[in-house]
């Protein structure tokens, strides 16, 4: 039987499409770890809490989901700011783990906060995105899963540019780089923690409402998470390129796994990846040698 060269191509396309949404997320991961050295665990969560922030303003309060999104967007940040205030900060100085573990604390509570506000049933987003049948060449691609890739495309951009010559980006930079340095220069570095995990989680809000607005939204979204957590550990976690490339990657692997193997196996093959290249590379492909191990 000849292979099936246009299934092959779907699936990788549907990948891809994943693994943009990796990506984006995995660069608000990086973004706090190079900021602030905490391996943040709770990605997930505030994922899941932007998603469910759109869900409620679209719903509860009728607002456009144009301005639904804006609002669960800025209200994300608002959230990311005090989260980092309240429960990061104060460990500042304390051990890896301990911060590691504070995270892991966090993703519980944001779960227990969804589920008692808007219990745990899957919840679905009003539609706003087109739905016209998209084609590249002869191979179908979900229309979702497209503009998602788009939107996720379009903001791992914006994000890049904004970093790289915006003033609040350049300290934040500084701050990664050396923070005793960005200290001397004048930078209130508290402040550049603050400003990451602001954006960090805007840039993971968006990432949920378009992750709900493919496959609905939970209190189980978490998960997704684990799967960015695999892709930082593979790019290497204080690695802007490797959140990217690796995102990419861990998606494509996903769809071909479960398109050919089977869903149950999309887990097996990615962390199969993960121990082959930790066993490989310690540090990631692109991470730096002087990662502080947990």
């Amino acid at each position: 039987m000849d292979f099936d060269w246009l299934y092959l191509a779907e699936i990788v396309l549907a990948g891809l499409g994943s693994g943009g949404l990796y990506a984006l997320t995995a660069l608000a991961f990086v973004m706090i770890y190079k900021a602030t050295r905490v391996v943040n665990l709770a990605i997930g969560e505030m994922l899941m809490i932007g998603a469910y922030l759109c869900f409620g303003l679209a719903t509860s309060f009728n607002l456009p989901m144009w301005l639904a999104i804006l609002v669960a967007v800025i209200g994300s940040g608002a959230a990311g700011a005090l989260l980092e205030r309240v429960a990061i900060r104060p460990m500042l100085g304390e051990s890896p783990i301990s911060v590691f573990m504070v995270t892991v604390g966090l993703a519980s509570i944001l779960v227990g906060v969804v589920e008692l506000i808007w219990t745990s049933e899957p919840r679905r987003l009003p539609e706003f995105m087109p739905d016209d049948p998209v084609m590249i060449g002869e191979a179908f691609v979900p229309p979702k899963v497209f503009y998602g890739f788009l939107v996720a495309a379009a903001l791992i951009g914006v994000a890049l540019a904004v970093f790289r010559f915006w003033r609040g980006g350049v300290a934040l930079r500084a701050t990664a780089s050396d923070q005793q340095a960005a200290y001397s220069m004048g930078i209130n570095v508290p402040k550049v923690f603050s400003l990451s995990w602001t954006v960090a989680a805007m840039i993971a809000a968006i990432a949920g409402v378009i992750v709900g607005a493919v496959g609905g939204i939970s209190s189980t979204m978490g998960v997704f998470g684990l799967s960015v957590l695999v892709v930082v550990i593979v790019g290497g976690l204080d690695s802007v390129l490797g959140a990217l490339v690796a995102g990419i990657f861990i998606g494509v692997v996903e769809a071909l796994a479960s398109g050919y193997m089977g869903g149950e196996y999309k887990l097996l093959a990615t962390f199969t990846i993960l121990i082959a290249v930790l066993l490989v590379r310690p540090y990631g492909l692109f991470g730096t040698h002087e990662i502080e191990r947990l």
